[in-house]
């Protein structure tokens, strides 16, 4: 009776496993399709940035660029969320500190405008790849645990169940057989 019921635990343990499965599928195509259109707002971003700051290379120098650049850090705050117990970023926000105006062509101050936008891009779509990361590894360990459950535990504990019971079943057929022979002694004369 153990072993069935240690059976039955592993068979639900698989269908557990198999329902956990389906629900980190769906999250995680839907945090590779946030990830892809972030990484998409990044990249036209990131281009656009650059296309100023060439600009403003041009018309304005280097020295101009370098002491355009805020003197503080980006603040960023990253907002988790979770999935069958996986804890991952759900959404990121960068808050870039703004520079103080630094004199030079309406060029720099599109540039600065601009790499402060694909900052924020770049934030969101670090807090998505993240995301997709941390599922997929787990969606990895929830396939290895009910491979291992379904193919062997599973198999493991049938096969000890089925020895049990053509043992019982032999045992049974042995005491039938000594009963029968022990009835035909009891009834010789």
């Amino acid at each position: 009776m153990r072993l069935e019921r240690r059976l039955q635990v592993a068979r639900h343990g698989a269908e557990l496993l198999e329902r956990k499965r389906h629900i980190m599928v769906n999250e995680l195509d839907r945090l590779q399709l946030l990830a892809g259109r972030s990484r998409q707002e990044w990249e036209e971003r990131a281009l656009e940035a650059a296309v100023w700051l060439r600009r403003a290379a041009a018309l304005d120098g280097r020295e101009r660029i370098d002491t355009a650049g805020p003197a503080t850090p980006a603040e960023v705050e990253i907002t988790f969320g979770s999935a069958m117990g996986v804890v991952f970023p759900e959404e990121a926000h960068c808050q870039p500190p703004v520079a103080p105006p630094a004199g030079g062509s309406s060029a720099l101050s599109y540039a600065a405008a601009a790499h402060r936008s694909a900052l924020t891009a770049a934030v969101r779509h670090a807090a998505a790849v993240r995301a997709v990361l941390l599922v997929s590894a787990e969606l990895t360990a929830t396939r290895t645990r009910q491979r291992a459950v379904e193919k062997r535990w599973i198999p493991r504990l049938e096969g000890e169940l089925a020895a049990i019971r053509r043992e019982l079943d032999a045992q049974e057929l042995e005491e039938g057989l000594r009963l029968r022979w022990a009835a035909d002694w009891s009834q010789r004369p």
